[in-house]
């Protein structure tokens, strides 16, 4: 992984160091699947989240990480006693940032699937499966679920308005359809994330989603569930006067940010496409991912992977705090 700044590569660094030093040998053997939860300030919220995710999906093994991003609550020791690995950072710095560290992580841990879902419970941890499902069987190498062709529970015809938006938005830019472009609940091949560039500290759902479409990768949408949070309040969307009972002005800032980040990204891999042609680069990433996986002494062998990493998450269940 490149960073673009040295300041996250040495929080990065330190917290690598310190999630290694904590769980020794665990830390370099995942199991084949890691659900990753990025969480701040999520005490009360995160414990059920974790306790109703599934041990095994799609016959593979789980292992939780939580990466707590510079929660100043109680949100790193629940995580932890819920049966999850905990990266606690010190300093907070957005869910992109987490997820990238988690995704770092992952990967330096062997495990050969992500998928990602939210500390608020806003996601159905039963179509997990599903989602991941595609990967599995090698039809995609990225999934992500889609309210637009699920279900939501929102009323808010701001946001509604907003997802269709951005939505048309991200597939005229990449030719890509694309129905739902912030959906966190998403499954993808682990090698994918070391190979696209991740800079956004926050709005890093669609920074993720254009740069896998344009490394060549194949993405595919499933139809899924986002429910109202009901513990806290959104992190979405801050803004100078945050905390007042002003959503129309939180979801204008929101959109704003986001619209930044969707054009800023197509723009800059726009660039990358056109060097790398001009340079003479042959296939894509995604193209040779799938012919290594199809061909290559890296593919997963589902049913050896979960009896190599047993029934659960963990060999030792009293080791996951």
């Amino acid at each position: 992984m490149i960073y673009s700044n040295p300041r996250d590569q040495a929080v990065d660094d330190a917290a690598v160091a310190a999630f290694t030093q904590s769980y020794g040998e665990r830390a370099t053997s995942l199991s084949p699947v890691a659900i990753v939860i990025a969480a701040y300030n999520e005490a009360g919220a995160i414990g059920p989240v974790i306790e109703a995710l599934p041990e095994q999906v799609c016959g593979l093994a789980t292992t939780v990480i939580v990466v707590a991003d510079g929660c100043a609550d109680g949100t790193a020791k629940e995580a932890m006693t819920a049966g999850a690995m905990v990266a606690d950072v010190p300093v907070n710095r957005g869910q992109g940032a987490a997820l990238r560290l988690g995704y770092r992580l992952v990967r330096d841990g062997g495990a050969a699937y992500i998928v990602t879902t939210d500390a608020d419970g806003q996601y159905n941890p039963a179509e997990i499966e599903r989602v991941l499902a595609p990967v599995v069987a090698g039809e995609a190498d990225f999934v992500t679920g889609s309210r637009r062709l699920g279900s939501q529970e929102t009323h808010d015809f701001i946001r509604r308005a907003g997802v269709l938006f951005f939505a048309g938005s991200l597939s005229l830019l990449t030719g890509q359809k694309i129905s739902d472009t912030t959906f966190g609940l998403r499954a993808m091949r682990s090698e994918v994330t070391g190979a696209v560039r991740l800079e956004q500290p926050q709005y890093q759902a669609s920074e993720l989603l254009i740069g896998v479409i344009t490394h060549g990768y194949k993405v595919a949408e499933v139809p899924a569930t986002i429910h109202r949070r009901r513990i806290g309040e959104s992190k979405q969307g801050q803004n100078p006067l945050y905390g007042l009972p002003l959503p129309g002005v939180n979801n204008l800032f929101y959109g704003i940010r986001f619209a930044r980040v969707i054009y800023g990204t197509w723009w800059r891999e726009r660039q990358r496409s056109r060097s790398a042609g001009r340079s003479g680069s042959s296939a894509s990433p995604g193209s040779q991912a799938r012919a290594a996986k199809m061909s290559g002494p890296g593919s997963v062998d589902a049913s050896a992977s979960s009896a190599a990493a047993g029934p659960g998450r963990d060999a030792d269940p009293a080791k996951r705090t």
